[in-house]
């Protein structure tokens, strides 16, 4: 498996992407090989550095560009054709010959990222719009979220599949024999939540083929009670920070909170609170996967760290293991709904807005 890597793509690029990669390395099969696509100049050296000059699973194609975190997406890959992240993108088309990818991989620019893959790659047979499904760690085990970024203006339609999708993901890639598939509401009672929540919960309700349970509120996330939560793309990333934000804080509480009472009780404590941290830590998850992008496309944090990287690569070797991706065709080729109901609306992926924000 060929696996094409934004290297000047996030807030610590490219040394941390860098490293990540390298490390990565050890992670390979036989047949696996990493396409470092950035500065040529800045990779080789990095390479060297490691001691990895002139080996077979690296390869380098070198850009002159970037996409910054903060340019306009659509318009950024318009008018830098010779960027890291454009070309990234473009190895994993079909067409693109002996040097095609089977897996592209940024923490880059968000919707830049997004655009990018949806040009080259396409979408998968069936898909109205691909969704970005981040795993997050919780005390019952990790759930999946869908969308945090990639839509965020969806109908009911786009809602619907990224529940299928989100759940075939988590059934093939982390495991969970029947997923509990829920939609993120302000209540738990039908009657409550807005128009796009009411129509996909309508559409949701008609399935067969997946485990849905209703509505869920955003306290639920953490309690155990779905194993999908399924979001438009702008609640999604909220959501996902928020969670970020508040388990650093919570441990960095925890652990001053314990020093100012003893500090060799907080001694004693440290490899408790560590190993803690380390089951909630972000940065080993990797990065989110672009369900419904025909390929392997993963979305890292733009704040990723090289093992962030590490973990992110190793991710896609288990996606691509699974073949999620026919798993998620077969899933909505026939999907089980009145066809009489058009409350989600036609198919207009290719003019609705991109996300603007970075995951």
């Amino acid at each position: 498996m060929r696996i094409a890597i934004d290297v000047m793509g996030g807030d610590d690029a490219p040394d941390a992407i860098l490293k990540g990669s390298l490390d990565a390395v050890e992670c390979l099969g036989p047949d696996d090989t990493l396409v470092l696509v950035g500065d040529a100049a800045i990779i080789r050296e990095e390479i060297e550095e490691r001691g990895l000059e002139g080996h077979k699973q690296l390869e380098i194609i070198g850009t002159t560009q970037v996409i910054e975190m903060d340019d306009t997406p659509v318009t950024a890959i318009r008018a830098k054709s010779d960027s890291s992240m454009v070309r990234m993108a473009e190895l994993g088309k079909a067409k693109a010959g002996a040097q095609r990818c089977d897996v592209i991989l940024s923490a880059g620019n968000t919707g830049a990222c997004v655009a990018a893959a949806q040009m080259s790659l396409r979408r998968l047979s069936g898909v109205h719009r691909p969704g970005i499904a981040v795993t997050m760690p919780t005390f019952f085990g990790p759930i999946v979220v869908c969308d945090v970024g990639a839509n965020p203006e969806p109908k009911p339609i786009h809602l619907e599949q990224y529940a299928v999708m989100a759940s075939v993901y988590a059934h093939e890639a982390l495991n969970i024999e029947r997923p509990r598939v829920a939609l993120l509401s302000i209540g738990a009672e039908e009657a409550k939540g807005n128009a796009l929540t009411k129509e996909t919960n309508k559409l949701l309700k008609k399935r067969t083929d997946i485990n849905y349970i209703g509505y869920v509120e955003g306290r639920d996330l953490f309690a155990g009670k779905a194993d999908v939560i399924v979001t438009e793309g702008f609640t999604g990333n909220i959501v996902l920070k928020l969670a970020e934000g508040l388990a650093a804080g919570l441990f960095q509480t925890i652990a001053h909170e314990i020093f100012e009472i003893d500090a060799q009780l907080a001694l004693q404590f440290e490899p408790v609170v560590k190993a803690i941290y380390k089951k909630h830590d972000y940065h080993e998850f990797g990065g989110a996967p672009l369900l419904g992008a025909n390929g392997i496309c993963i979305i890292c944090h733009g704040s990723s760290e090289a093992r962030t990287i590490t973990s992110a690569i190793r991710q896609a070797l288990v996606i691509a293991k699974h073949d999620v991706n026919h798993a998620i065709v077969e899933a909505l080729a026939s999907p089980p709904k009145d066809p009489t109901d058009d409350a989600g609306g036609s198919s207009d992926g290719d003019t609705q807005p991109v996300a603007e924000g970075a995951v």
